[in-house]
């Protein structure tokens, strides 16, 4: 399965690298120190929201909003983060 979600990511205070939340994934956050690497930290901590929500029995991935409709501060910006997850059949 394909995921695609913004992401917003805030440029920290001190101006070293970034503050990256998730408007559509309650409590998703992460950061990094570059935006490579906060991209990379964005996408791992999108996986893993995704995942644990797929391992509950009451399973609720909402919907991703549309980055036209997201309220931005100054300096803020958004990029897609893509996750893929590879479900393997039950081997029981």
């Amino acid at each position: 399965m394909t995921f695609v979600y913004p992401a917003v990511f805030s440029p920290k205070e001190d101006g070293k690298g970034y503050h990256v939340t998730f408007p559509d994934l309650a409590c998703c956050e992460t950061e990094g120190p570059d935006l490579e690497d906060a991209l990379e930290n964005a996408s791992d901590a999108a996986y893993n929201w995704i995942w644990s929500e797929m391992e509950e029995d009451d399973c609720d991935i909402p919907a991703a909003s549309m980055v036209e409709e997201l309220e931005l501060k100054e300096g803020e910006f958004v990029r897609n983060i893509m996750v893929r997850i590879k479900l393997l059949p039950d081997n029981d």
